[in-house]
């Protein structure tokens, strides 16, 4: 495979889709979002790097969909009430949980995105503020 003769810092990303059930324990009692409802979402993992001399890829989609497989079977068809660290399953919450879940396993993770298509609603999550990171990371 002939070199890139240049800098090609690029992203990547890979999507899947799961449906849930959750509630707003937040939400003013009474209002539709104080009740179980559900929703079909859609979340977007990106990830930022050069492509490699002799892969000439970031990161191989396969590698990716077997560590998004894992995060998708622990959301979908489930009440997101119950998932640990999902208490108040907000799009901000569910976008920085995956987020948790992938971070170790996926090098140059950047952006994961958590949107809610039939409402026109959705969540960018670009990892933790500098001063929030821990020093092993």
């Amino acid at each position: 495979m002939p070199k890139i003769p240049y800098s090609a810092r690029m992203r990547i990303y890979k999507e899947f889709k799961f449906e849930a059930a959750h509630f707003l324990p937040s939400a003013a009692p009474g209002t539709p979002n104080a009740r179980v409802h559900g929703h079909s979402f859609r979340a977007r993992i990106v990830i930022e790097g050069e492509p490699g001399e002799s892969t000439g890829y970031i990161f191989h989609f396969e590698e990716l969909a077997s560590a998004l497989r894992e995060t998708e079977d622990a959301l979908d068809h489930r009440m997101l009430n119950d998932i640990e660290g999902l208490k108040a399953p907000t799009l901000e919450r569910i976008a920085m949980w995956i987020w948790n879940r992938l971070a170790n396993r996926v090098p140059g993770l950047c952006q994961v995105e958590v949107h809610r298509d039939s409402c026109n609603e959705g969540c960018i999550y670009r990892g933790p503020s500098a001063e929030g990171r821990l020093a092993a990371e």
